[in-house]
Order: structure tokens, then C-alpha cells, then sequence
């Protein structure tokens, strides 16, 4: 969709990286690797993007570690475009406003990494769902969004943050009570 105004995909994948998940940060040559292109062509891009103020950086040791920079005047507009170009509108509007006592929900896996994927993985947090009604409500959002969601639920007393923050989580936090 968003790819066709896009004549770079690795400008698109530095968008998804930073802008879907403000809480990633990366430097040149683990993205080299998370994206599995010359380094050359993810530094021109990160520089326009930092020259552009869309990015943020600060040296830790030998590394140059980028960031999005939250308070630039386009960060709200494009973190709605890729909400809906990732289907993560729908998740939200389909399911989790309507399926019981939420109290969290935390986008995780290969999107929250800023990863492009036909996966959607969740994680909700709360009691008292109806779990027959979530599948349903899972299904409608699939069909509109050509994707697959995946949920793990956890009761409020039995959640525990840490548990979702392994190195390949990233937990994003989508929604609140």
C-alpha cells in the first residue's frame, strides 16, 4: 500500500523499525543484519532520516544507536499510517474494544520489532473475557486485514511484564484500560 508512495524499501523498513515501535533503537550494523542489506544503503537512509529529524542519535561505545525522535511534528501521523497499513487499527476497533474486562494489551513479536509479517501476535491482560466471542472477533479482523492474529491471554494477578520482555519480544503497549 504505503510501499507504492515509497520508492525505497529500506526507507520503508526503517519507518516500520522506528515509527510502529517508539521504543526500539538500533545501530547500522544490527539493522545490516535485521534487514539483510548493504550497510551503505541503511546509512544514507538513517542520515536523511536524521537530518529530516525523524530519527534521533547518541553514541554507546562504538556504536551509533538511532531512535525515533517522539516529539517531531509527523511522528503521530505516521505512527497512524502504519497502524493501518499493519492492520493493527483493526485489531483494536474489532477486537480488543470488545471482548470483556481488559485491562492491557501488548503487541509482540516480528511487528512490535518493526518487521513487516502476515502474523499479528498479542498479548492480553485481564479477566472475565469471553474467549468464544474473542475467536469470532478474531476471525472478522483476519478476513479484513488478510493477516493472522495470534493471543496468549493472562489473568491480571498472574501477568508479569518481564515475561514478555525476552530479547525477541519487544512488547509495545497498544492499548489500556
Amino acid at each position: 500500500m504505503i510501499d507504492t508512495l515509497l520508492s525505497s524499501k529500506t526507507r520503508m523498513k526503517l519507518l516500520m523499525k522506528f515509527f510502529l515501535n517508539s521504543n526500539n533503537s538500533s545501530y547500522l550494523r544490527n539493522l545490516e543484519e535485521e534487514f539483510g542489506e548493504s550497510t551503505n544503503g541503511i546509512r544514507i537512509e538513517l542520515n536523511r532520516f536524521e537530518k529530516a529529524g525523524f530519527l534521533e542519535s547518541r553514541v554507546e561505545g562504538n556504536k551509533k544507536m538511532f531512535k525515533v525522535n517522539v516529539s517531531h511534528p509527523l511522528f503521530n501521523d505516521l505512527n497512524s499510517i502504519l497502524m493501518k497499513m499493519t492492520g493493527l487499527n483493526h485489531v483494536i476497533d474489532y477486537v480488543l474494544s470488545r471482548i470483556g474486562d481488559l485491562d492491557e494489551v501488548y503487541l509482540v513479536g516480528k511487528l512490535a520489532q518493526g518487521q513487516d509479517t502476515g502474523i499479528i501476535d498479542i498479548v492480553l491482560v485481564g479477566d472475565a473475557i469471553n474467549k468464544t466471542f474473542l475467536i469470532e472477533q478474531i476471525e472478522k479482523a483476519e478476513k479484513k486485514i488478510g493477516k493472522k492474529i495470534r493471543y496468549v491471554h493472562f489473568g491480571k494477578n498472574e501477568f508479569d511484564l518481564s515475561k514478555i520482555q525476552e530479547s525477541d519480544m519487544h512488547p509495545l503497549l497498544l492499548w489500556k484500560k
